[in-house]
C-alpha cells in the first residue's frame, strides 16, 4: 500500500517530495486555486468551522479523518488508488497488453481533452451551488452542502494533478483554464451545458446530486478502465468520494418525499393545499426530477458517436464494470437503437463501438431507475398510492439524436404544437420555481429544520442531527 505524506503544504500519495519541479509547479498553481475557492466557493462561510472528512490516505478502513476545518484551509490533497502489478489494458484493440505509466504520443490530445472536461465539471458545480448555504434548511444538510463542494475541490486536483505531470505546458496552460471558466458566463461558461444551468434551491441540489454525480459514477468508471493507468488509479479513489454525493441526493429527495407524505395525510392532494402547508407537492418534485435527470442524461453525449468508439478501440475509455462482459473488443457486435426516421419512431442497428455513449447510459438510467424506486417505497411506506416516475430517455434533450425533436415523458414523439400545450405540465414553469425558492429559509439552530423537509434518520459520523455540524461565525 502507498504511503501519504501529510506533512507538506499538499498531503499525497504520489512522492511529491521527490518531483521538485511538479511539486513547484503545483505549489504556484495552489493561490491561484485559493483565490478561485474564496470567490466562486461557499458564499458567505469561508469564516465558518464546518464539520468536514478529509481524504488522508486510499486505505479502505481508515482513508478519511474528521473534523471542525475552515474550507478555506482544508487540506485539498492528490491520492491514487494503489497500483495494480502487471495490469493490462482490460479492452479495444490494445486489449491484453500492459497498460501505458505515460502518455502514448498518438492518444496525448484525446486524453488530455477528457481529463480536463471531467476536470471541468469539478470547479463548475461548486459555482453552481455557491449560493445554497445562505438558504440551508439545517447545519446537517448546509455541511453535507459543504462536503459534496471540497470533495468536488480535491477532483479538481485530481485531474490537475495529472496534467501538470503528463501534459507539460499544455496541461499547466490547461490546469490555468479550469480557474477562468464560469458556470453560466456567456463569455467563459463550463464546457458541458447541464454545468452552466442555474441549481438555485435545495430541491435542485437534491435533484442534481442524485442524477448529475450519478453520471458523474459512471463516467469515473469508464474511465477507471482507461488503459492509462494514472487516469484508472486516480479515477478509482474519486469514487471513494463520489458515493456519499449520490447519498446527499438520495436521502435529500426521501425526505422531502416524506414530509410531503405527512403533510398529504393532514390536508389531502390538493397541490395548493400542500403547498400552503409550507411543503413541496409531489407534481412539483417530478418536474424538477424530469429536468435535472434529463439534463444529466445529456452528460453521456451522443448515442452515435465516432469519439467514444475511437476512445474504446484505443483503450482510452471503457465501459462501466468492463469485466463483466465477455467481449472486450467489440469488433462485431451491433446495438439495436430507437432513431426518429419521417417522425415515428424505428430501430436502426448501429456498431457497438459506436453505440458506446449508449452502452454506459443504459447502465445509468437503470440505476436512477433503482432510485426513483427507492423514493417510491417512502410514498409506499407512508401509505400513498402515488408514485414518482423516471421520464424515458428521449425527452427534453439538448444533446444527441433526439435532440431537436418533441417526446412526451413516456418517449413518443410529439407535435412542437403538443409539446407547447404540455411542457409546463412536466417541466418546471416559473411559478413553480418562484415558489419552491419561497420555501427556502435558512435555519442555523442545531437541531432544527426547515418545514418543508425531514430530518434524517441520522447523524454525521455517529453524531446526533442536532450536532452543531457548521460553527457559523456572522459576518
Amino acid at each position: 500500500m502507498s504511503i501519504a505524506d501529510l506533512s507538506g503544504k499538499i498531503p499525497n500519495n504520489v512522492n511529491l517530495k521527490d518531483d521538485k519541479r511538479l511539486l513547484r509547479a503545483l505549489e504556484s498553481w495552489q493561490p491561484h486555486f485559493i483565490d478561485w475557492w474564496k470567490e466562486m466557493g461557499p458564499e458567505g462561510f469561508q469564516a465558518d468551522d464546518v464539520y468536514l472528512r478529509t481524504a488522508v490516505s486510499v486505505d479502505r478502513e481508515g482513508w478519511a479523518q474528521f473534523g471542525h476545518v475552515r474550507m478555506p484551509e482544508y487540506r485539498w490533497g492528490i491520492f491514487l488508488a494503489d497500483q495494480e502489478p502487471d495490469r493490462v489494458i482490460p479492452f479495444g484493440d490494445n486489449f491484453g497488453k500492459p497498460a501505458w505509466q505515460e502518455v502514448p504520443g498518438e492518444h496525448r490530445n484525446a486524453l488530455r481533452r477528457m481529463i480536463v472536461t471531467q476536470g471541468d465539471t469539478e470547479p463548475a458545480s461548486v459555482e453552481q451551488q455557491r449560493r445554497l448555504g445562505q438558504t440551508a434548511p439545517s447545519l446537517y444538510d448546509m455541511r453535507n452542502l459543504f462536503q459534496v463542494n471540497v470533495e468536488e475541490g480535491r477532483h479538481l486536483w485530481a485531474m490537475v494533478y495529472l496534467l501538470h505531470s503528463y501534459f507539460g505546458r499544455d496541461g499547466r496552460e490547461e490546469a490555468e483554464d479550469l480557474l477562468l471558466r464560469r458556470s453560466g458566463n456567456p463569455d467563459k461558461p463550463r464546457i458541458l451545458t447541464t454545468f452552466n444551468d442555474p441549481c438555485e434551491d435545495w430541491l435542485s441540489f437534491f435533484m442534481f446530486t442524485t442524477f448529475t454525480d450519478r453520471d458523474g459514477k459512471f463516467q469515473l468508471h469508464a474511465l477507471a478502465e482507461s488503459g492509462f493507468d494514472p487516469l484508472s488509479r486516480t479515477c478509482r479513489f474519486m469514487l471513494t468520494e463520489e458515493s456519499h454525493h449520490m447519498f446527499v441526493g438520495e436521502t435529500g429527495i426521501q425526505r422531502v418525499v416524506k414530509r410531503t407524505c405527512e403533510v398529504m395525510n393532514q390536508v389531502g392532494d390538493d397541490p395548493a393545499k400542500v403547498r400552503a402547508a409550507g411543503a413541496i407537492d409531489l407534481p412539483t418534485v417530478q418536474k424538477y426530477l424530469n429536468m435535472w435527470f434529463t439534463s444529466s442524461v445529456d452528460l453521456f453525449g451522443g448515442e452515435k458517436s465516432s469519439n467514444a468508439a475511437s476512445y474504446f478501440a484505443d483503450g482510452l475509455k471503457g465501459r462501466f464494470t468492463e469485466s463483466k462482459y465477455t467481449d472486450h473488443v467489440c469488433v462485431e457486435g451491433v446495438y439495436e437503437m430507437p432513431v426518429v426516421q419521417e417522425d415515428k419512431l424505428t430501430t436502426e442497428q448501429v456498431p457497438l463501438r459506436i453505440a458506446m455513449n449508449e452502452i454506459l447510459r443504459d447502465g445509468y438510467v437503470s440505476d436512477c431507475e433503482n432510485t426513483v424506486e427507492r423514493w417510491n417505497k417512502v410514498l409506499e411506506r407512508e401509505g400513498r398510492s402515488e408514485r414518482l416516475y423516471l421520464p424515458n430517455r428521449r425527452f427534453n434533450r439538448r444533446v444527441g439524436e433526439y435532440s431537436g425533436i418533441r417526446f412526451d415523458t413516456a418517449g413518443a414523439v410529439i407535435t412542437e404544437h403538443e409539446w407547447t400545450k404540455r411542457r409546463d405540465e412536466w417541466l418546471p414553469n416559473q411559478a413553480d420555481l418562484s415558489f419552491v425558492k419561497s420555501q427556502m429559509h435558512q435555519v442555523l439552530e442545531p437541531g432544527k429544520i426547515a418545514a418543508w423537509i425531514a430530518p434524517p434518520l441520522k447523524g454525521i459520523n455517529d453524531n446526533p442531527f442536532a450536532f452543531e455540524y457548521v460553527r457559523h461565525h456572522a459576518s
